[in-house]
């Protein structure tokens, strides 16, 4: 009972850290203190060590030179390789779930595309931030293949701190939610040539957003 009461209470540390970065709430080269996590989540040591462990096998935490672990770093040349792989699982996630579209799904990307709207339109940095992220997540999930969304997911979170530096102005987050609604019609229509084609464009428009405040 003990071990099961230890992983849910790391497993929700795991989460929130993972939110934070890839909101872009926490920047690149952020120092993760255990001592202060562990009085943060109200726990001991040992579940933010393990939620620790698991962020940083997956690249989004990097264990330092010295004691410590950080929110993971990358040079420009990185994070053109990272995008540059990013394209192709976002473009074949639009593609799939263009082609397998349900009335669930629909309902959840245009929920998503709402909340953007309206932290956008108040110019709330940190919720258009969390909306964003459940709008890709909600295209993820309408692939059907957890696979798929998992492996997005995964490059989300590694590039959120980058990705957020290009949201300085509320005319910023606008004109991203705007951008979203081209993309919500294309793969809305089902045709899933052109709503890969059309994820691919909104990625390249980002990548080239990120570079320039990188």
């Amino acid at each position: 009972m003990a071990k099961t009461a230890r992983m849910s209470t790391s497993r929700r540390i795991e989460v929130a850290l993972t939110e934070e970065i890839a909101a872009g709430e926490l920047a690149p080269g952020t120092r993760l203190d255990e001592v202060r996590l562990a009085a943060r989540f109200d726990a001991s040591r040992t579940p933010v060590r393990e939620a620790l462990g698991r962020l940083a096998a997956q690249g989004i935490l990097i264990q330092g030179e010295k004691r410590g672990v950080f929110v993971a770093e990358y040079s420009r040349e990185e994070l053109a390789q990272i995008f540059e792989a990013m394209h192709e699982i976002e473009a074949a996630c639009a593609r799939m779930a263009a082609q397998r579209l349900s009335l669930l799904s629909r309902t959840e990307i245009e929920t998503a595309q709402a909340d953007c709207v309206s932290a956008a339109e108040k110019g709330d940095r940190a919720d258009y931030l969390r909306a964003n992220e459940a709008f890709h997540q909600a295209i993820y999930r309408a692939t059907g293949n957890p696979y798929f969304a998992e492996i997005a997911s995964e490059f989300r979170q590694r590039t959120g701190p980058f990705r957020a530096k290009k949201f300085a102005t509320k005319e910023d987050l606008i004109v991203s939610a705007q951008n979203h609604e081209a993309l919500i019609n294309d793969i809305f229509s089902e045709d899933s040539g052109v709503a890969s084609n059309s994820m691919r464009t909104h990625m390249e428009t980002s990548f080239l957003q990120v570079l320039k405040v990188n």
